[in-house]
């Protein structure tokens, strides 16, 4: 068995760690294979990113031939059990179950339940389409923040050279199967400031401004948008700008601005009990039967859900969940609704701040 050991002297993680625990407790976890399925091919090689003496720093264990990977499975357990937390990339698909199976086969008294884990292909794939990537893999993340490997090779295309080597051990062929994984782990602590677009979303933004403001569409025709300048909870690796439902978001550093379409016109508020109302199609308005019972009868009909309304003319915002009352339709069965901006509300400032989170969570789900 080949263990390797490097410490990485002045590497920069541009996220603050803690943010996930104390970087002491934090073990980051890649393996390599020869194959998908743990019955029919082999572990050879474990890798690890782990915190010491104020540098981060990686440890290998290589099995040289077959019958070693029982031997690299004892010493990872070995090493990882003074640590809280396992740090992986997709490793709840792939690498735990893989490492679970291998235990059961040489039947290990190994429990990987005591680890917390933190799967970083997990928290960050849900902003895949906010960011514009074409997929989450984690060369994908490294490349959106100008990461360069110095490994050319993939996984697959090392099975080969890892069957060579135990047929014909080499130092290029150890060397290029090492590289390979470290080159991993260092692109997992690399992607670490990825993590700032999923604590966009899971953590509050606050509004510092709020104003109104006029714009020309491209016919010419003038509309008007609240903008919304908020700073954000973390500091982003870098700039995002994304859009859904006439809404839009820009994010850069720690601010962040949205624009929402105001829309001056009119609208209705359907009363939910129709019932105890009367319907009056020459005024096209719904009144309460204690009020309507004045009304001629022939001048009235009973409400129904899609004529029990009112109408009024005002300034409205979208919302996407049942977020300020009361709430306003153009129809009935219209799927979008709104609300009025009232005066009362452009003065509160924690009211803005409310929508504008709920903002920011449409356009981050709207795919």
């Amino acid at each position: 068995m080949k263990i390797s050991r490097e410490t990485l002297e002045q590497f920069d993680i541009k996220y603050d760690i803690t943010r996930l625990a104390a970087p002491e407790e934090l073990l980051f976890l890649d393996i390599e294979t020869t194959g998908f399925t743990a019955r029919s091919s082999y572990l050879y090689l474990i890798g690890c990113a782990y915190y010491e003496g104020g540098n981060w720093c990686t440890i290998q264990w290589l099995a040289e031939n077959y019958e070693q990977e029982v031997d690299i499975l004892k010493a990872f357990y070995e090493f990882a059990v003074n640590y809280k937390y396992l740090v992986h990339f997709n490793g709840n698909q792939f690498d735990l179950p893989y490492i679970t199976q291998k235990v059961k086969q040489y039947e290990l008294d190994y429990d990987f339940d005591r680890f917390e884990g933190i799967d970083l292909y997990k928290r960050v794939s849900p902003c895949k389409v906010f960011l514009g990537l074409a997929n989450c893999k984690q060369k994908t993340m490294e490349k959106y923040l100008g990461i360069e490997r110095e490994d050319a090779f993939t996984g697959g295309e090392l099975i080969g050279v890892y069957h060579d080597y135990v047929k014909d051990p080499s130092e290029f062929a150890r060397n290029t199967l090492l590289l390979h994984n470290e080159d991993d782990l260092k692109g997992m602590l690399s992607i670490l400031p990825m993590l700032a677009y999923f604590d966009l979303f899971n953590n509050s933004l606050h509004v510092k401004k709020a104003s109104a403001n006029n714009y020309r569409d491209y016919s010419g025709e003038i509309h008007q948008e609240l903008v919304l300048v908020a700073e954000l909870p973390i500091e982003l690796p870098k700039p995002v700008t994304a859009s859904a439902c006439g809404c839009y978001f820009h994010g850069e550093g720690k601010e962040g601005s949205l624009r929402i379409p105001i829309y001056n016109e009119e609208m209705k508020y359907f009363y939910a009990n129709y019932q105890d109302y009367y319907y009056l199609p020459e005024e096209d308005v719904a009144l309460h039967k204690s009020v309507a019972t004045f009304v001629e009868k022939e001048h009235r009909t009973q409400a129904t859900a899609a004529t029990c309304y009112t109408r009024k003319i005002s300034r409205y915002l979208p919302q996407f969940e049942l977020l300020f009352e009361p709430i306003f339709r153009r129809e009935y069965r219209s799927k979008e609704v709104f609300f009025e901006l009232t005066d009362e509300l452009k003065r509160d400032r924690a009211a803005f701040t409310e929508y504008a989170n709920h903002i920011l969570q449409m356009i981050g789900t709207t795919y």
